[in-house]
C-alpha cells in the first residue's frame, strides 16, 4: 500500500471510529432513559442500576469532552476525574442500598417487558459494537481504541446480566435474581469509580479518542 493509500485508510478508519463512538453515547442515552423509566415502574434495582450506569458513562464523556475545550486541558484533569469518580461511586451506593433493600423484602421488584426488551437488546446490539470498534482499533495500531472496544464489551455483559435477572424473576420468580444482578452493576461502577480516581484518563470513549488525536498531531 502507498503512503498516500494508508494515509487515506488511516483517516477512513478513524472516521469509523467516531462514528462507533457517536452511536454507542447516543444508544447508551436511549438505554439509560428507557431503563430508568422501566425500573422505576417495576422497582427493579438492576434496571434503575442499569440506566444510572448508563447515564453516568455518557456523562463522564461529556466531563471529558469539556475538558478538553478549554484553553488548558491539564488544568482541570484532576478535578474532572475525581467528578466522574464520585459520579461511580454514588451510583454504586444508590444502587447497592436498592438491592440490599430488596433482598430485606421492603421493596420487591416486579416484571418488566420494556426492561427484558431493552436488556437484550444491548446484549446482542453492543458486542457486535465492540467488534467492529476493535476491528477498527487493531487496524489503526490504537491501544485505545481497542481497549474502549473491550470497556463496551463490559457493558454488553452487564445488559446480560440484568436480562438474565429479569428472567429468572420472569420465570421462577426468583426476585432477589435482581438484587443480584444490581449488585454486579454496582461492583462495576466502584471500579470505574476507583480508576477514574487513580487518574485513568482516558476511561471514556472521548477521552481516548482525544489521546489519540494528541498523539497523531
Amino acid at each position: 500500500m502507498t503512503p498516500a493509500a494508508a494515509l487515506s485508510r488511516r483517516q477512513v478508519l478513524r472516521r469509523r471510529v467516531r462514528l462507533i463512538v457517536a452511536f454507542t453515547i447516543a444508544y447508551n442515552l436511549i438505554e439509560a432513559a428507557v431503563s430508568i423509566w422501566a425500573g422505576s415502574k417495576a422497582s427493579s434495582a438492576a434496571l434503575l442500576g442499569f440506566g444510572l450506569d448508563s447515564l453516568v458513562e455518557v456523562l463522564s464523556a461529556a466531563v471529558v469532552a469539556w475538558q478538553f475545550a478549554q484553553p488548558d486541558p491539564e488544568r482541570w484533569e484532576k478535578p474532572a476525574l475525581r467528578a466522574i469518580a464520585v459520579a461511580f461511586f454514588a451510583l454504586a451506593a444508590y444502587v447497592t442500598v436498592s438491592a440490599v433493600l430488596a433482598l430485606a423484602g421492603v421493596t420487591r421488584a416486579e416484571h418488566s417487558a420494556v426492561g427484558l426488551v431493552i436488556a437484550g437488546l444491548s446484549s446482542l446490539i453492543m458486542p457486535v459494537v465492540s467488534g467492529l470498534e476493535r476491528r477498527a482499533g487493531r487496524e489503526l495500531g490504537s491501544a485505545t481504541v481497542v481497549a474502549d472496544s473491550k470497556q463496551t464489551l463490559i457493558c454488553a455483559s452487564l445488559s446480560v446480566a440484568v436480562l438474565v435477572g429479569l428472567l429468572l424473576n420472569l420465570v421462577w420468580g426468583w426476585f432477589w435474581a435482581d438484587s443480584v444482578a444490581a449488585l454486579v452493576i454496582a461492583g462495576f461502577a466502584v471500579r470505574e469509580g476507583w480508576e477514574a480516581w487513580r487518574g485513568d484518563s482516558c476511561a471514556t470513549s472521548v477521552g481516548r479518542l482525544m489521546e489519540d488525536d494528541a498523539k497523531a498531531e
